[in-house]
């Protein structure tokens, strides 16, 4: 696809297969061939893209990764780059600054690599004051967080979210905050003063004693519960005891598997009356609103969220951002630096 203003190959970091982990897997491509966007997408100069738990959780669910991943796949959904190539009829035109979802596949988006496409009805133009790297950190953990959060709060509510300090629950109390709610959120020791400095008005340290007595002991009881981080299923089985009856659960964290299914099936499905839960459970995976992502820019440039970057990894290292994302460790987003030198 060699045009004028772009080149026919480009680095790319790819996968056939995820055993033993994507992060050991992933080979970095020197002549792959771009992206053939279609007449709805834009063909972009990645600069930056950033790192999600859905890049390496679903892709090393085997059979997934079999059946639903074409090889060689390039990882990767967070993005931000400059338009080489703009859709057919798009307002965005060539060399603006966008942000979105990058589009080659569900799974493994194509973000990796030195270009790209997203589609031109699920992508922004960055606002003005908007960094590509704070603009790459946005859309999947920052669609989640707006989308858990938002329809369901008005202000004055209060808010419990459950890891703060992830790449999800960064934005949610932050996002939580800016519609003026009351927020309670939990993290490790080392990330309360982070917690705090992003606006939550209460911080539970779950290092020091368990979450769930400490939520029971919050009064007035919860309007509204965002689960980041999954696993600990009494929170959610429990929650009538630390939450007002017309509460919602929504469930963001978790590892595709047997008993997280069980789960979910259980908490949808089993009537509280006969020992379910007593609070609407509800699962998300994010849509693609341009209008939320642009709501959320506009709110960093306005100085209301405050981008969190745990690190920023130079392309040619980008398996170590995986490995990092994997640690459970990131305070913030990991963002891949594919071409920001000369950028803001």
């Amino acid at each position: 696809m060699a045009s004028k203003g772009f080149p026919s190959t480009m680095r790319a970091w790819q996968f056939s297969s995820t055993a033993g982990g994507l992060d050991k897997n992933l080979t970095l491509n020197p002549s792959a061939p771009l992206p053939t966007p279609k007449p709805t997408q834009h063909l972009i100069r990645v600069l930056a893209m950033a790192f999600n738990p859905v890049d390496y959780k679903v892709c090393e669910v085997q059979f997934i990764n079999r059946l639903a991943v074409t090889k060689p796949a390039i990882p990767g959904l967070d993005v931000a780059g400059r338009i080489v190539k703009p859709a057919a009829g798009s307002d965005l035109q060539e060399g603006q600054l966008v942000f979105g979802v990058a589009a080659t596949s569900a799974i493994a988006g194509g973000a990796l690599a030195e270009y790209a496409v997203v589609n031109d009805a699920r992508s922004v133009a960055a606002p003005a004051g908007l960094s590509p790297l704070h603009a790459a950190s946005i859309p999947i953990a920052g669609l989640t967080a707006y989308q858990t959060i938002v329809p369901y709060v008005k202000p004055g509510s209060r808010v419990f979210v459950n890891g703060g300090s992830g790449g999800v629950g960064i934005f949610s109390i932050q996002i939580a905050k800016a519609v003026g709610c009351h927020v309670v959120a939990t993290c490790s020791t080392p990330n309360v003063e982070l917690c705090k400095s992003l606006g939550a008005d209460e911080v539970i340290d779950y290092k020091k004693g368990p979450v769930l007595e400490a939520l029971k002991k919050q009064h007035p009881p919860f309007d509204h519960i965002v689960d980041n981080v999954g696993g600990n299923y009494e929170l959610f089985w429990r929650a009538h005891e630390y939450s007002q009856p017309t509460a919602r659960y929504v469930y963001v964290g978790g590892t595709p598997s047997l008993s997280f299914a069980m789960f979910m099936v259980k908490a949808k499905f089993w009537p509280g009356f006969l020992g379910g839960g007593k609070r609407a459970y509800q699962g998300i995976f994010a849509q693609q609103r341009p209008e939320e992502l642009r709501q959320i820019g506009e709110w960093i440039v306005e100085g209301k969220i405050k981008p969190v970057i745990d690190s920023k990894v130079p392309f040619a290292e980008a398996p170590t951002g995986v490995t990092k994302q994997k640690s459970g460790r990131a305070r913030g987003k990991i963002v891949v630096d594919v071409a920001l030198e000369g950028e803001k």
